[in-house]
């Protein structure tokens, strides 16, 4: 099944303290798991961002409502007991789930909730819309700004010359650790004459390895004849290995050829090369700005 919302763990939750020994957060995710009969898969999703768990971020939100309802108290860091007005709740009849809702009641979270909604009034209400913790919607919210922000980028880099894309690529490349430095990259790649550039770069600094690079600002799909062309000239640079980046795109059949053969080519399209700009930071923090001045303070709002 999937991950429940953070809600749907409260009243479990509380059950886990009903002994009134104390628990920790760390039991708790392990009850709780068993209890929802969460999968590997689902134990191991984590947040856009990466950094946490979605069980276990869900599951922290849980007892921190629990506990600011006063229906949980902590005794030491990540460690809880239930208090009176908790085990009160479980011992009623009527009650069967736990919500923000049912939460209301009690006067600690409504303190706690009017003061976080005029922190933030937007954010919080899109949750509590969603069912989404608050980071989960934080990222949420980080990433659909991230895809604009590539998006857009994409787009400039479509329309800009064939000189700023030469240095676009030399400075994203340098970024990523390739080339050696910005003036060593910019010697080794010159010029096609195609609206692309191609070249020589270093693997590392050191030059311990060399990598072929070319790259074209095209608006049509790049298929396998294009990669075959690209593999021969290896031969010719005696490269073993190679990057070809697209502002378009590249057919099944070109994808399928670069595993097909003995050496390494990498094949970056539109939507990659917009994805490492955004990464390596390059060209972001202008489109950023831009992308912000047209995102309401409102933006979380439906």
């Amino acid at each position: 099944m999937a991950v429940p919302d953070y809600q749907s763990f409260m009243y479990p939750l509380l059950e886990l303290f009903k002994d009134g020994n104390e628990h920790t957060l760390q039991e708790a995710y392990i009850y709780l798991a068993d209890y929802f009969n969460l999968t590997i898969e689902d134990k191991g999703e984590v947040l856009p961002s990466g950094k946490q768990l979605v069980y276990h971020n869900r599951i922290g939100w849980a007892r921190t409502y629990l506990k600011k309802a006063g229906l949980i108290r902590s005794i030491k860091k990540a460690t809880f007991v239930i208090t009176d007005r908790g085990q009160k709740l479980l011992n009623d009849p009527h009650v069967t789930e736990i919500n923000q809702t049912y939460l209301m009641k009690y006067k600690e979270f409504q303190e706690f909730k009017n003061k976080k909604q005029s922190e933030n009034n937007a954010v919080l209400d899109e949750y509590d819309k969603r069912d989404l913790t608050p980071q989960e919607l934080l990222d949420q919210g980080y990433k659909e700004i991230q895809q604009q922000i590539s998006d857009e980028l994409l787009e400039r880099v479509k329309g800009c010359t064939p000189e700023f894309f030469e240095k676009l690529v030399v400075e994203l490349l340098v970024a990523m650790g390739y080339g050696g430095s910005i003036e060593d990259a910019g010697k080794a790649i010159g010029k096609s004459g195609d609206e692309g550039i191609d070249g020589i770069i270093k693997e590392d600094v050191l030059g311990l390895d060399m990598i072929y690079v070319q790259a074209k600002r095209w608006e049509n799909v790049v298929g396998r004849p294009e990669i075959q062309k690209f593999a021969g000239s290896l031969e010719g640079q005696r490269a073993r290995k190679g990057v070809f980046i697209t502002t378009s795109d590249f057919t099944q059949g070109a994808k399928e050829y670069v595993n097909l053969i003995e050496k390494k080519i990498i094949l970056i399209n539109g939507d990659n090369l917009a994805g490492y700009m955004f990464k390596y930071n390059i060209g972001v923090s202008k489109i950023t700005e831009y992308i912000l001045k047209k995102v309401d303070i409102d933006y979380f709002e439906e």
